[in-house]
């Protein structure tokens, strides 16, 4: 039984200039254990998703439709706000993109990091402390002890979000959600950062959504990957599958813009257009107007997410039909 399920999940922002769809009967589901990918453009929903799960959406103007995310038995979407706090932050944690924003300037690092404990675990003030320096050890920061009593300001920005992720994983949670933790960082600090996430999982035994613009960090993080446009599940696929047989033409795109797998000398490839206006009707597929395979009937004939193996799914009906 898998530890997450959602189901059709709807998320909308009501505006002045409209209503947007950011999440458009999303479905998908995580074991224990296993490691999901999220992946699309900034604006396909991928953070609103996880966002909408932890009750982070700011409401008005976000409102979450419809739709069932439940978490152990558990209905994330429509559970009490006692039950809400109880999970979040001690069986469900995330980092969040940029640490410089999360975390909080006027309190030292120390006190960031035990709150968690003294919340959900009911801990002495002494003992938090214990675990905080032995949660920054184990995310590669040493004299701890020291450094916890630095403001986030006194770090640079690899060290900020190891803060980040010692604070995430300080009560064991049973699921993480990364937003995005190394969009800002060099390559150097990516790869530790990622590797940091990928040992503190085995340790764990947690569940992992990864959220990302950048198929090339999935390919060796996560277990499976769906990739999102427009508010939607394009494709879902096992990480090995999706890389060596990717059927819907977006996600083609998207392995085509990895700069690594381009030949040396070779114009960097990019998807022309932009994302569709999310406020206005999308009766088709959301990608024909950049899709350089659509037909004047893919902008009118509904994207339906279908099964082109039993652990493989799709939505464009072409390559369905086998036109492409």
């Amino acid at each position: 039984m898998p530890l997450l399920t959602v189901a059709d999940l709807r998320t909308s922002f009501h505006t002045r200039s409209g209503v947007y769809r950011a999440v458009d009967g999303v479905s998908f589901s995580v074991d224990r254990g296993e490691t999901l990918g999220i992946v699309g453009e900034s604006g396909s929903g991928k953070s609103v998703t996880c966002y909408s799960l932890m009750g982070l959406i700011p409401q008005p103007p976000g409102r979450i439709e419809g739709g069932s995310a439940v978490f152990d038995g558990i209905d994330l979407l429509k559970c009490t706000p006692a039950q809400a706090r109880g999970l979040r932050g001690k069986r469900i944690a995330m980092i969040f993109q940029d640490p410089m924003t999360s975390l909080n300037p006027y309190a030292r690092i120390a006190d960031q990091l035990i709150e968690p404990l003294l919340i959900h675990e009911r801990v002495t003030r002494r003992e938090a402390l214990l675990r905080a320096g032995e949660a920054l050890e184990a995310v590669g920061i040493n004299d701890a002890g020291r450094r916890m009593q630095l403001y986030p300001h006194e770090f640079s920005g690899g060290m900020r979000q190891r803060v980040m992720i010692a604070m995430a994983l300080i009560t064991r949670p049973e699921l993480l959600i990364a937003d995005e933790p190394t969009t800002a960082l060099d390559v150097t600090v990516q790869a530790q950062i990622l590797e940091l996430i990928r040992q503190r999982q085995r340790e764990l035994g947690m569940a992992v959504i990864f959220i990302t613009h950048d198929l090339g960090v999935v390919a060796g993080l996560c277990d499976r990957v769906q990739v999102m446009y427009a508010g939607r599940i394009v494709e879902t696929a096992p990480t090995r599958a999706l890389f060596a047989s990717p059927r819907h033409p977006y996600t083609r795109a998207l392995q085509r813009s990895i700069p690594g797998l381009q030949r040396k000398g070779a114009a960097l490839y990019s998807i022309e257009g932009l994302p569709p206006d999310l406020s206005r009707p999308l009766p088709g597929c959301p990608f024909a107007p950049r899709c350089e395979h659509a037909t004047a009937g893919c902008a009118s004939t509904p994207a339906v997410l279908r099964s082109a193996t039993a652990d493989h799914a799709h939505a464009c009906g072409r390559v369905h039909a086998g036109e492409i």
